[in-house]
């Protein structure tokens, strides 16, 4: 495919458009909105199903086809926070507590955005890793705990260590987690079992859920004066320069194109469930406003419509150079 057939069909995607329905029942103010259980109980199905996805191809992956890929997604992890951080000090003149809540959201990975990535490759029938989101849980947790020793280093106080429990003992890290170790032990045989239910309906739930992310955007749509000039450039723009790292060093560790795309996705991504989860704890004092309309505002729908087949693209040039 060439690269207006990519953005067509994911576009016109079922999970792009029931997201734009999302933003639009919002701006119209429509009263479409998920129950609330329904919507916490989505976002736990696809969290534990990518974990045990991750798990079952772990089980089959050879360990050294793993180890390089893990190292890279670490790099990221500790190396995405930093920087951001730094960013956000010298240039965005953030203060500390709120530079170092958008440095662990930036750092941190959106699982949703990930699930798309992967949805799309499915799409378009390119191979991929099977045990790609493994990586997802080996983002996530270095990210922020980096992020919020930056804080704790600067503002003191122990509180960073209860962020952390919070991270590790949430739904978000919990069910991705325990999904891997569930699918690693259980191997080919649990496969079997349960692929009905976690594999042939995991896009029309991620459709649904992207419903409500769309409505959720479309609220936080309105913050966009508040967070500013910077913050909404930072918002797009990091992701592109993260997005397009990871794909490199998707592509040096030895992964598949589709893998270094998926990759390039999740380095890219901002986290919105485990990362305010923490920050609400480590960094009461940051503003919300500021880390969630960015992620959820600005940074979600530019991945969701435009930087998955940009990060493809880039993941094919590089392997094609290679």
């Amino acid at each position: 495919m060439d690269t207006w057939e990519i953005i067509r069909v994911n576009v016109f995607s079922p999970m792009v458009l029931a997201f734009a329905l999302g933003v639009v029942a919002q701006l119209l103010k429509s009263d479409l909105k998920l129950p609330e259980q329904i919507y916490s109980g989505i976002a736990m199905y696809l969290l534990f199903s990518i974990g045990l996805k991750g798990g079952f191809g772990l089980a089959r992956a050879p360990l050294e086809s793993v180890i390089a890929p893990a190292l890279a997604t670490l790099m990221l992890g500790v190396g995405i926070p930093l920087w951001c951080y730094a960013l956000l000090r010298l240039l965005g003149k953030f203060d500390v507590a709120n530079a170092a809540a958008l440095a662990a959201h930036y750092g941190s990975v959106s699982a949703v955005t990930f699930s798309a990535s992967i949805t799309l490759l499915d799409e378009l029938r390119l191979p991929y890793e099977a045990f790609l989101p493994t990586l997802v849980a080996l983002l996530e947790i270095p990210a922020i705990a980096v992020a919020l020793l930056i804080a704790q280093q600067r503002l003191g106080g122990h509180t960073w260590q209860k962020a952390l429990h919070e991270v590790l003992t949430g739904k978000s890290i919990f069910l991705l987690i325990g999904g891997v170790v569930i699918g690693f032990i259980s191997g080919e045989p649990g496969y079997q079992q349960v692929s009905p239910l976690f594999t042939t309906l995991f896009a029309g739930l991620l459709t649904l859920f992207l419903l409500e992310m769309g409505v959720v955007t479309g609220q936080y749509l309105r913050a966009l004066r508040q967070v500013g000039a910077f913050l909404i450039g930072f918002g797009i723009v990091m992701p592109l320069l993260h997005g397009a790292l990871g794909v490199w060093l998707g592509t040096l560790s030895g992964l598949s194109l589709g893998g270094s795309m998926a990759l390039g996705a999740m380095a890219a991504s901002a986290s919105y469930i485990a990362a305010p989860a923490a920050v609400r704890v480590a960094l009461p004092q940051a503003n919300p406003s500021y880390y969630l309309t960015a992620a959820i505002a600005i940074t979600f729908p530019f991945n969701l419509i435009f930087g998955l087949p940009l990060y493809l693209e880039i993941a094919r040039a590089l392997h094609a150079a290679g």
